[in-house]
């Protein structure tokens, strides 16, 4: 399944699943569907089960993909007319780790961690795919990040490495956004990540059926047609098992939940000379089975 938010004609944003050019509107066909069977305020249960947010529907753990499960009128739109959003604009946490590739730590100048280093990121960081990238007033190196993001599909608390996967609910494509001048002023990341745009995600989620090993995927990026990143998964210091399983020992992780699992080289910063995306910029990234999302850059 590839979960997505769309909306036509500008309507407000609700969950969809992408099935090849059509997009099915999931909170529609569950109301038809028990419309058809003969259900008093079918729309009324559809929007209780399948609900605009896609943490909300996350939440709804069984029951909501029991309901699902069940449809059997499907309304569909055609892809080509259906704008889609980031498909989770809302997560109840935004978690990011750093220096998770080897290459990358060692472009960096940075000593291989020991532990995952933390930082957050917040909803107000979270853009659509093909909406502007803002570079902040007073931002000379706006830099990007291919990541792997992983939704949370269970409440994990404690788990064991080894049943990590089983909390994973799917993978999205991320672009960990950075102001370069504002990190690294104090040793805290953060002031170089949470600015508003920071975080593009989408197009989709794609569940764990589509992507049965996360371990195996290359993550490409391209500034204005040229490629400068190229990394998989396989060189991760930290896999997502390791990842769940870790934060799930600090925290409770909720369905919903968003883990950005960090980068491999090829950012901006460690370049020689160093490159920052400009005004006018593409930045467009893909991971296979994940898709492509693409975002211009504007300065705010």
């Amino acid at each position: 399944m590839k979960l997505v938010r769309f909306s036509t004609n500008g309507q407000s944003p609700r969950v969809g699943i992408l099935d090849g050019e059509r997009v099915l509107d999931v909170q529609a066909s569950l109301a038809a569907t028990l419309a058809r069977r003969g259900v008093a305020r079918a729309q009324d249960i559809a929007e209780a089960l399948v609900p605009a947010s896609t943490r909300r529907f996350l939440e709804g753990g069984v029951a909501s993909h029991e309901a699902v499960a069940g449809i059997t009128e499907w309304v569909t739109v055609p892809r080509a007319s259906a704008r889609l959003h980031a498909p989770i604009h809302d997560p109840g946490k935004f978690i990011c780790i750093g220096l998770n590739y080897r290459d990358h730590a060692e472009e960096a100048g940075m000593p291989i961690p020991k532990e995952p280093p933390i930082f957050p990121k917040w909803n107000n960081t979270i853009l659509d795919p093909g909406e502007p990238i803002l570079r902040p007033r007073g931002c000379t190196q706006l830099d990007w990040e291919v990541e792997l993001g992983v939704v949370i599909g269970r409440r994990a608390r404690f788990v064991p490495r080894e049943q990590a996967l089983d909390y994973v609910w799917g993978y999205v494509n991320i672009n960990d956004v950075s102001a370069r001048d504002f990190q690294f002023i104090t040793s805290q990341w953060s002031a170089g990540k949470i600015a508003d745009t920071f975080a593009p995600v989408g197009p989709w989620i794609a569940d764990r059926a589509e992507i049965p090993d996360p371990h195996v995927l290359d993550l490409m990026l391209w500034v204005n047609g040229a490629k400068m990143q190229h990394g998989n998964t396989s060189k991760f210091i930290f896999d997502v098992r390791y990842l769940v399983s870790y934060l799930s020992n600090l925290i409770t992780l909720e369905p919903g939940d968003l883990i950005a699992t960090g980068t491999p080289p090829g950012v901006g910063v460690a370049r020689k000379p160093p490159l920052f995306l400009q005004p006018g910029d593409v930045c467009r990234l893909e991971i296979p089975g994940l898709g492509t999302l693409e975002n211009t850059i504007k300065d705010a």
